[in-house]
């Protein structure tokens, strides 16, 4: 007679994330590996959050977040693993509350009530911590906490009656030379990333930049720095509506050259933030270990099935912009039967899931609702009045997001421009929208000019 083996039951816990010794992100992303690699794993993130400490207050700024993580391990079984992590990972407590270099706390456990000298789960404080209550809200916004006999708010609902002051502002990480992003900050500043195209055929200044030619790109890069560009976003292939595809080799020689060149090359550019606007996730690897920050991908990773788990694999923070079809179909896929503004939300949130899925971190994440791809006149003037509601819809809160609307064809339409480099007063119109509308960065051409308008729509609508 065979004997059958018992499969261990999996189940679905919310740990909560902290650190506020060293460089807070780069622990939190171990820890959330560590996890992966002890039978603990990582399903979904909230956002990162800066807040301030409680309790003892006299201590650095924390970073917090909240996972979702899926194990076959009991709860006991469970906080023995998180403080091993935590051990492995340098934490030394030497004040209860006090500073740590990575704090791991369970918070749920499927919707048991578990209680033991050790562990107290749903977690005892956690009602009470503004810092724990809006990552989970994210993640678990109508659930209830398990406690039988009682009549208690959702996670959301309750995080809405603290009252933190000041209200934690999100944190999107780029690199270690650059700062955050505080989409939440109402202070915050608009980034401008310089559009640097190494193409024949861009719509707007193809063949202005030649890959193998250093010293017109160094004159460059440095002319775009002294303008204000605080991000250059380099592209191989352009993407026009009807363009023509080039293989990833030939993507591959025109911006890996440049990205190198920049980072070895150009002092000035230590700082700057470099994007690899691609959809392909060979060119986005190798872009990326050639130093390169973040990766556009106007397709969000519908284009390439592998973009999305090599984003996830090499760490970098993703630009997830709405499109439809391909450059060469996108102009017959204009139909938004619910309105832009929802339907824009809707396949958005399911990029974000895809994203998530994948391994991406939702902190890793920068949206862009892809004025032009798959839109015409009306719907990319219907964003540009509504951006703010795009930007408060469920699932899609806390996230930085990108506009593009430099030099656009509609902007030609309105104007009657119809050379694209003459389109720069309309351009301004639309980044000055952009800011009042919450954007965090705005892609551009005309680097002077727009930093000019950005400055002072950020003086207007940044108080």
């Amino acid at each position: 007679m065979c004997s059958t083996v018992e499969t261990s039951k999996t189940h679905r816990a919310f740990i909560a994330l902290g650190s506020n010794v060293g460089d807070r992100v780069e622990m939190i992303e171990k820890a959330c590996l560590e996890m992966d690699r002890a039978n603990i794993k990582v399903k979904r993130t909230s956002s990162l959050f800066e807040t301030t400490p409680m309790y003892v207050l006299d201590q650095a700024t924390f970073i917090n977040g909240v996972c979702e993580v899926e194990t076959s391990l009991s709860p006991m079984e469970l906080l023995d693993a998180l403080q091993s992590i935590e051990i492995a990972l340098g934490r030394k407590k030497l004040i209860d509350k006090g500073p740590r270099s990575i704090d791991l706390d369970i918070l749920l456990y499927d919707q048991e009530i578990f209680s033991h000298e050790r562990l107290n789960i749903p977690h005892s404080l956690m009602l009470e911590r503004d810092f724990v209550l809006r990552p989970l809200s994210q993640l678990i916004p109508h659930h209830r906490p398990p406690q039988s006999g009682k009549k208690i708010h959702t996670y959301i609902e309750h995080m809405k009656t603290l009252s933190p002051e000041p209200t934690p502002f999100s944190t999107t990480p780029i690199s270690p030379g650059f700062p955050s992003l505080h989409a939440t900050d109402p202070t915050r500043k608009t980034h401008i990333m310089a559009i640097l195209n190494l193409t024949p055929d861009s719509f707007s200044d193809g063949g202005t930049h030649s890959p193998s030619d250093f010293t017109k790109l160094s004159e460059t890069v440095r002319t775009f720095i002294a303008q204000g560009a605080t991000i250059i976003d380099i592209g191989g292939e352009s993407t026009r509506p009807g363009s023509i595809p080039v293989g990833p080799e030939e993507e591959i020689a025109r911006v890996v050259p440049a990205v190198k060149h920049i980072r070895t090359s150009i002092p000035e550019a230590a700082n700057i933030a470099i994007s690899i606007d691609t959809y392909r996730a060979s060119v986005a690897e190798a872009a990326c270990a050639a130093g390169a920050d973040i990766i556009n991908d106007i397709s969000a990773g519908l284009l390439d099935p592998d973009m999305l788990p090599t984003a996830a694999r090499i760490g970098k923070s993703i630009i997830l912009m709405h499109m439809r079809g391909t450059p060469q179909t996108m102009t017959t896929l204009t139909k938004y039967p619910n309105g832009v503004i929802t339907d824009v939300a809707a396949e958005l949130c399911e990029r974000i899931v895809a994203a998530e899925e994948a391994g991406i971190r939702r902190w890793r994440i920068i949206l862009d609702p892809g004025l032009g791809f798959a839109k015409n006149q009306e719907e990319d003037l219907e964003i540009l009045r509504n951006l703010s509601q795009l930007r408060a819809r469920e699932s899609l809160e806390y996230f930085p997001w990108l506009m593009g609307p430099s030099r656009k064809r509609f902007i030609g339409h309105i104007t009657g421009v119809k050379t694209p480099r003459e389109r720069v007063w309309g351009t301004g119109a639309t980044v000055s929208a952009s800011v009042a509308g919450g954007a965090d960065i705005v892609r551009v051409h005309d680097v002077h000019e727009m930093w000019q308008v950005a400055k002072v729509s950020d003086a207007i609508y940044r108080v």
